[in-house]
């Protein structure tokens, strides 16, 4: 069997489980899907319950990754095939083609700097623009930069200006053939379509966003550099609301689980509006509070007393835009009293819960099994969270089910300890 293992998907417990196997001296295959490794957690500005800067928690994972002699890299790449023979598997890798020779770019941001064209930026949820040529966020590893061809003009101006000639418009997707002895998946997950639940009005009212956009607002890597703003008109919002359990807790969406994480990055956010916004007033709406983390609970109780952040157990039966100045009219019923609240606010922001990425796309390479929201499912979830039912498959993170950062790392280095006594074997 290789001493060699694969990890499918690099966001924080991806990056975790490859330097744990590398730094045990084996070599490490890790896919990443995007241009850059780092996954949703780069997207943050502050983590709860500390409100340490996320930044500061992801970028040196990053970097070690990237310069971690026993690790091999493979942005914008997609896991094909996968075969298993006996105790080993052999695996086909698309290598997505760039139209940047990895080799010669240097990162110095020139292309993108006169590229004419613009378009929306998914890592900032489409609230901010990029270029056609771009590199997702500035601490991008690996930082080189990628040429969207679906929105390329062929104008060849990158390519004129380019100093050290790395822009390959002729570049073709590349196919990769690895043998490896054990797997990792965590392949992480996707925001639930806020879109579905009609009854919100997200993507139809600008000021309508999902607490991930709300994110990126706050961020001051941020579309905005850190201003908190309207879609609509640019102005600051004074008043927001937060709607939780957006297809979570909901038996019509498929998704009848918890997502874990809702309750408290809601709060989080909330905390940072009344800094970035002092006097902002916030209510979140909510069905029940799950504070189950070490420091949880006093970070609820302390975003109530020291901020000022109302809590309403609520069901929101419809949030309309008044046209006259794109505010927003929210009616909630009261759990609690009965009664029924109509309020008007200048800014609702969704908590719309987790679902897996990537399910669909395994079932045709590897036959794990799935379970409760098509997570995948561990052979005895109670004692062993990362062990399939494929032998010498692992899981790991957000793949596995709901779960932060911190229970994303543990269950990570569960699994790249598994995979490790496999390949010692």
């Amino acid at each position: 069997m290789t001493k060699s293992g694969l990890v499918i998907g690099a966001g924080m417990a991806g990056i975790q489980a490859a330097l744990d196997l590398a730094d045990q001296g084996f070599t490490v295959n890790v896919v990443e899907k995007n241009s850059s490794i780092g996954g949703r957690t780069a997207q943050l500005d502050k983590t709860f319950p500390m409100l340490d800067c996320a930044a500061h928690i992801v970028a040196p994972k990053m970097v070690d990754a990237g310069r971690h002699p026993n690790i091999k890299l493979l942005a914008y790449s997609e896991v094909k095939e996968v075969h298993q023979e006996g105790k080993s598997f052999k695996v086909k890798i698309l290598k997505k083609p760039r139209y940047v020779d990895e080799k010669k770019c240097i990162g110095c941001g020139v292309c993108a700097q006169f590229c004419p064209v613009e378009v929306p930026n998914d890592f900032d949820e489409r609230i901010g623009v990029r270029k056609a040529v771009y590199v997702p966020f500035p601490h991008a590893v690996p930082l080189i930069y990628t040429i969207d061809r679906e929105h390329c003009l062929e104008c060849e101006l990158c390519q004129n200006l380019c100093m050290v000639g790395a822009i390959d418009l002729k570049q073709k997707p590349e196919e990769i053939e690895v043998e490896v002895g054990a797997i990792i998946v965590t392949t992480g997950f996707n925001l639930f379509d806020a879109g579905k639940k009609e009854k919100y009005g997200f993507g139809r009212y600008d000021n309508v966003i999902t607490g991930l956009a709300l994110e990126r607002l706050l961020n001051a890597s941020g579309p905005t550099g850190g201003r908190l703003v309207r879609r609509s008109d640019g102005k600051i919002p004074r008043k927001i609301a937060f709607i939780q359990c957006v297809g979570s807790l909901d038996e019509k969406s498929g998704n009848p689980y918890c997502s874990k994480v809702c309750c408290m990055y809601a709060t989080k956010e909330a905390v940072l509006v009344k800094k970035h916004v002092p006097g902002a007033d916030v209510t979140i709406y909510y069905k029940d509070i799950r504070a189950f983390g070490k420091g949880f609970e006093e970070f609820y109780q302390r975003a109530k007393s020291e901020f000022g952040i109302k809590y309403v157990k609520g069901r929101v039966a419809e949030v309309r835009e008044n046209p006259t100045n794109s505010n927003l009219l929210i009616r909630v019923e009261n759990i609690k009293s009965g009664e029924l609240i109509e309020d008007e606010v200048d800014m609702v922001a969704l908590s719309a819960g987790l679902v897996p990425s990537g399910v669909n796309d395994f079932e045709k390479i590897l036959p794990l099994k799935l379970g409760e929201g098509n997570f995948f499912l561990a052979i005895n979830p109670k004692i062993d969270t990362v062990t399939t039912n494929v032998d010498g498959v692992f899981v790991a993170g957000v793949a596995e089910g709901p779960k932060g950062i911190s229970e994303s790392m543990a269950q990570a280095k569960a699994a790249a300890m598994k995979a490790s006594i496999l390949l010692k074997e």
